[in-house]
């Protein structure tokens, strides 16, 4: 062999030997050094780990019967790690989106990389058979079922039960929710906040083998997940619907309360809104239109609205009178339509005047004159003492929203925030609940609840009790002042000239007392006058007289006078509680004969 072809045998060898000594150390890179990175890759691309809601607790009202329901719905998730593969302009025609919006979901800053990206929520069938159909184009987009839920009476008790959400960014750094999938929906308001954590459950996890194009091959483990528990809420749904139903369109709120034991039997606020729209997650558009809507839907006008009380404040100074000894049942006052004090004129609602009265008329009748003697002789200071023995002018701590404590005035007060003195006048207006004083409707709710139960303060709570709990605390009110204001509340709504007749019911004796709170200074009847100007409407109630099982309050904003916009709201919701009430009770009687 000649030396040209030994050497070209030697050089072929050491290309050869080369390729062979690149060759294995390309291995040992990527099986020593990279192997460990490549293994993860190959496990990722085949492996999934599906996150499983778990079902939401239902609530329900106290007799039992369910205000929610999960409803399962089809969603599509895309795994991140085929983002690359993705039209994203194709994925969107078939998913009925804009690409925009796809890419906003996809760019969107995930608590893990290897989260599912939820595209759409709420499939229609004939998006789920468009997606199989083209299957192949889309490698690593998935159709799952997902919980929703959904709200069985719509805007009614909305501001109660509340509503779901989105983990906002403060709570997905919070430890509590650690455990929750980033696209699942929680308690954001409400009764499906407050009790969020025992309501969620436990999520579970599918882990399961895919193929190239992301369908599943098989199940390798799967950790079921644990429904929440259940809620009963204190509230009667038959009253709820009937008060919701009887406002209309009217503004306004009303509160029921068990006078033994202050639980909510019922929480109006309107206008409401539907818990439904935020359900599968609100739209920016929606939110907007909510927060901006002139009607204020958001507010809870139960809690969050403050207003003067009118005439219904006269139970607080009569009260107060009694007790104290300034003035007796058989304390005569002569009403001719109003009085002078000074160069004012403090007029009875009744122009006329009532003629010679005692307490108990006076309160059937509101003679306003009869009530400015009143608060003369007990004086301002007194009123605003068993005010707020009786929950006015502080939170009841009902725990929904941030409550407003209306304002309940006396002398230090004024000469604290105005450095003035306090006049006669002023206590005159005080007294028949006019000028500074202003209350919300749970805190008239409450005063009825302590008038109606002998004295006591009981916390509010939404929730249905299993065991009698113990007051806050007790008003210290005499019992024979309290019948004898009772009396005059039971003839405000049973006797003739009473100013409540409205609220009368076939089906339960009615106590209460109307109340109209003037907004504007102008001496035209309330039709005349544009609605922002037209007088609020308050009645306060609780039946029955003998033993009384619901106290509330029912206001009407802009509504007019009490016994005729608000009077017939207390009597709807009442005969809504009341006539469930006593056909269960005949259904039972009837089963224990049998």
């Amino acid at each position: 062999m000649s030396n040209n072809g030994r050497n070209r045998i030697v050089a072929v060898s050491f290309i050869i030997v080369g390729l062979f000594a690149l060759f294995i150390i390309r291995l040992w890179q990527l099986q020593v050094l990279q192997g460990e990175d490549y293994r993860k890759v190959s496990e990722g691309n085949m492996l999934r780990i599906i996150k499983i809601p778990a079902p939401r607790g239902i609530i329900y009202d106290r007799n039992g019967i369910p205000l929610v329901k999960n409803s399962p719905y089809f969603c599509a998730l895309l795994m991140p790690e085929n983002l690359g593969r993705i039209d994203a302009e194709s994925l969107a025609e078939v998913l009925g989106l804009n690409s925009s919006d796809i890419y906003a979901r996809i760019n969107k800053k995930r608590l893990s990389p290897f989260d599912p990206i939820k595209l759409k929520e709420g499939l229609t069938f004939n998006e789920i058979a468009a997606i199989e159909a083209r299957r192949s184009d889309f490698p690593g987009l998935i159709i799952d079922i997902d919980m929703g839920r959904e709200y069985l009476y719509g805007d009614m008790g909305a501001h109660l039960i509340g509503y779901l959400g989105k983990l906002n960014p403060s709570q997905s750094k919070d430890p509590e929710f650690k455990d929750v999938p980033p696209d699942a929906f929680i308690g954001q308001w409400g009764a499906e906040l407050l009790f969020d954590k025992s309501l969620r459950g436990t999520p579970g996890e599918r882990i399961i083998e895919v193929d190239a194009l992301g369908r599943e091959i098989r199940l390798l483990q799967e950790k079921p997940p644990v429904k929440g528990d259940d809620l009963k809420l204190s509230i009667d749904i038959n009253l709820q619907k009937a008060a919701e139903e009887m406002f209309g369109d009217r503004a306004g709120a009303l509160v029921a309360l068990k006078p033994d034991t202050g639980e909510v039997l019922g929480l109006v606020s309107k206008p409401s809104f539907d818990p439904n729209l935020f359900a599968r997650g609100i739209s920016y558009k929606q939110w907007v239109e909510l927060n901006q809507d002139k009607k204020l839907p958001m507010l809870n006008r139960a809690l969050q609205s403050q207003y003067p009380p009118g005439s219904t404040f006269k139970i607080v100074t009569a009260i107060a009178a009694l007790n104290e000894g300034a003035i007796t049942p058989e304390t005569k006052v002569t009403c001719s339509g109003g009085i002078n004090y000074g160069t004012w004129r403090f007029g009875c609602w009744r122009k006329t005047g009532h003629g010679t009265i005692s307490l108990h008329r006076a309160i059937v009748e509101s003679c306003d004159v009869y009530f400015y003697e009143v608060g003369k002789r007990i004086g301002i200071d007194k009123i605003a003492e068993y005010a707020r023995k009786l929950g006015l002018g502080s939170e009841t701590g009902l725990p929904l929203v941030k409550e407003r404590t209306g304002l309940i005035p006396d002398t230090q007060w004024k000469y604290e925030k105005r450095n003035q003195q306090w006049y006669l006048g002023e206590t005159f207006n005080s007294a028949i609940g006019q000028g500074y004083v202003s209350v919300t409707p749970i805190q008239m709710a409450q005063l009825m609840s302590a008038v109606a139960n002998g004295g006591f303060i009981y916390s509010p709570t939404i929730v249905k009790l299993e065991t009698m709990p113990s007051p806050v605390r007790q008003a210290d009110i005499k019992p024979e002042t309290l019948k004898l204001v009772k009396s005059g509340l039971y003839g405000v709504v049973n006797e003739v000239g009473g100013t409540g007749g409205a609220s009368r019911s076939s089906i339960v004796t009615v106590g209460g007392k109307t109340g109209t709170a003037q907004v504007a200074s102008i001496r035209k009847s309330s039709h005349q006058l544009p609605e922002k100007l037209r007088d609020h409407a308050w009645f306060v109630a609780f039946a029955p007289v003998e033993n009384p099982e619901v106290a509330l309050c029912a206001f009407v904003e802009h509504g007019g006078h009490g016994g005729g916009a608000a009077a017939p709201i207390a009597k709807r919701a009442i005969d809504g509680y009341f006539t469930q009430k006593k056909s269960e009770q005949r259904l039972q009687n009837t089963e224990h004969t049998q």
